[in-house]
């Protein structure tokens, strides 16, 4: 066999069981070593491809991609420095369980180590960052070599769903001649089994039987000071299942916003939106001792929580992770249990004793309907705050959409302001190593779902990801970025080191005094720079009737952010304290 037809058929095979396996997407930035995967991949009639020229704006777009779709989405590169560029998305795609297909084209063995161009140690490259590593076999024509190539990619497409999910690194060492020939018959269907796939990758999901859950029930038995936190959970039957289980208990549910249980159609009525705030109160938090605490997904995004639950450390707390990993930071849990989230609510549901009506439940949700109404009262009197973004964008948005919101302050604001809601809106983010990197690629990849799409995030974030926005001219991908510029790293302000005065502002608060009119007119967005919040709704609103890339941009002040944001704290805390005052009497 010719060494051109011994690359097509050995590629192509590969190209076509991860197809079989469930790929849809690749995200291929260019290069020559990875030339004949490229090429056979955008040949594949089953296979969509997206162009991304940044290796490191192209991982976060595959990242996004996977995430939003939740299945897994190959990323292909050239030899070099192209594959290390990748390596700040496969940390956020390992910790935030996104699973990601790494496949890096290399130099074979002969040209590694010995000074030839764009060769460096691709083996292991990621460390510990993937789940898996395969070191692939040069190409060859045979039966052997065929199943070998396909039963890789059916494990690893499974190895990246299998709990909990994540990348894996595939490194193709290719020798020229590198272009595939089209032309051969049957490209994609040759060494094809009898059977629909090489090998089926079945993933199942753990349960708890029916004398497990009794243990969980019996610790609950008699505990009618319970709370129930929710992190990020991307599962959409979990809202109805949890709620189900917090009226069986009547335990209250502190939702994080990523865990999708402030918005939809299920019951709201345990649902607590605005704990991020009255948990900064020392007179609630001394006045409501839980006894057990049931947690489920990824830690939340509020401080104030995870302090509550450190300074409670002698409540019962019972961690739930269907995946099988360990987030539990604070250290302090009695239980910790492998199995689907989902799963552990209906069937402890059919264990518990219904609960009565209690004061406990009731005391919770008092404080939470306070919090929120003094907090949307307060909010609207201000002029161009930023924690108001969030507000006008939740009353303005279309129904189905997503919202992606970058780190930092932005993500903060989510939490504090984003309430409940009957819109189908879903929220994420990149909150695994929870990086300003890449933020704009993962939105990007995240519209490729085909919801409208809406970024939120702060002026270096932005700036960070500039190259990001190629994907949306090139790929012909609608994005409405809203840009909070407060001229550099407003986060730092809440922080110790703001009062160091004398190099506060050169070390942390880097203010670019950057116009990026001009970039986002580069990659053909539309530029505009509201200056009320009429003008912001009526800029917004017409964006979701556009198509392409829009960018709404709204300059605050980092002193007077702070400021609000202190004020709003204090005036609502004391409400707070008033209400535990005349509650405790």
């Amino acid at each position: 066999m010719k060494a051109t037809d011994t690359i097509t058929t050995y590629i192509a095979s590969f190209v076509d069981e991860l197809v079989r396996a469930g790929v849809e997407d690749v995200v291929i930035s260019p290069g020559s070593r990875s030339t004949p995967i490229a090429i056979l991949m955008a040949e594949h009639p089953e296979m969509n491809t997206y162009i991304n020229i940044d290796e490191r704006s192209a991982s976060f777009f595959a990242l996004g991609m996977a995430k939003a779709k939740q299945q897994p989405v190959a990323l292909l590169c050239t030899s070099g420095t192209a594959a290390a560029n990748y390596y700040p998305a496969v940390v956020e795609a390992h910790y935030s369980r996104v699973p990601l297909l790494v496949i890096t084209a290399d130099r074979p063995h002969e040209l590694r180590d010995v000074g030839a161009p764009q060769a460096i140690d691709q083996n292991r490259l990621y460390g510990n960052h993937v789940k898996w590593f395969v070191e692939m076999g040069l190409p060859e024509g045979t039966i052997e070599m065929n199943r070998y190539v396909r039963t890789v990619a059916a494990r690893a497409t499974g190895k990246a769903l299998a709990a909990p999910a994540g990348p894996i690194h595939l490194n193709f060492p290719l020798r020229e001649p590198l272009v595939p020939d089209l032309t051969l018959e049957h490209l994609f269907s040759m060494g094809r089994n009898i059977h629909n796939k090489q090998i089926n990758v079945t993933i199942g999901a753990p349960q708890l039987n029916n004398e497990q859950a009794q243990v969980v029930a019996n610790m609950l038995a008699g505990k009618e000071k319970g709370i129930i936190v929710c992190g990020e959970i991307n599962d959409p039957e979990f809202a109805h299942s949890v709620t189900r289980l917090a009226g069986k208990l009547q335990y209250p549910i502190l939702a994080d916003p990523l865990s999708q249980l402030r918005s939809g159609s299920h019951s709201k009525e345990y649902i607590l939106d605005s704990y991020d705030t009255f948990l900064r109160n020392e007179d609630f938090i001394t006045s409501v001792s839980p006894e057990v605490v049931i947690r489920f997904g990824a830690m939340p995004i509020s401080k104030a929580l995870l302090l509550y639950l450190k300074k409670h450390s002698d409540a019962i707390q019972i961690v739930i992770d269907g995946d099988g990993g360990w987030r539990e930071p604070t250290l302090n849990a009695a239980e910790m249990i492998y199995c689907e989230e989902t799963s552990f609510c209906n069937g402890l549901i059919n264990q518990v004793a219904d609960q009565n009506q209690s004061g406990w439940l009731k005391y919770w949700s008092e404080v939470n309907l306070l919090t929120r109404h003094s907090l949307g009262r307060m909010v609207e009197e201000t002029t161009l705050f930023e924690g108001r973004v969030i507000q006008e964008l939740q009353s303005a948005i279309p129904e189905n959409s997503l919202m992606f919101v970058g780190n930092s302050m932005p993500i903060r604001d989510l939490d504090s302001f984003f309430t409940l809601t009957e819109k189908d809106v879903r929220l994420m983010a990149n909150r695994g190593a929870n990086g300003i990197d890449g933020i704009v690629s993962s939105a990007l990849g995240a519209s490729t779902l085909g919801r409208k799409t809406v970024l939120v995030l702060g002026d270096l974030s932005f700036y960070h990801d500039l190259n990001g926005l190629l994907a949306a001219k090139q790929n012909k991908l609608d994005l409405t970025v809203i840009l909070i510029n407060n001229d550099g790293g407003g986060i730092f302000s809440f922080l110790p080191q703001s009062k160091e005065e004398k190099h506060f502002e050169y070390l942390f608060g880097t203010p670019t005094g950057i116009d990026f009119t001009h970039a986002v007119k580069m990659y053909n967005g539309q530029f505009t720079n509201p200056t009320t919040w009429e003008e912001f709704i009526e800029a917004f609103i017409s964006s979701m009737d556009s198509r392409g890339l829009s960018v709404i941009e709204l300059k605050t002040d980092r002193r007077d952010n702070l400021k609000y944001h202190r004020n709003l704290w204090n005036c609502v805390s004391q409400e707070i304290s008033r209400f535990v005052e005349k509650s405790i009497k």
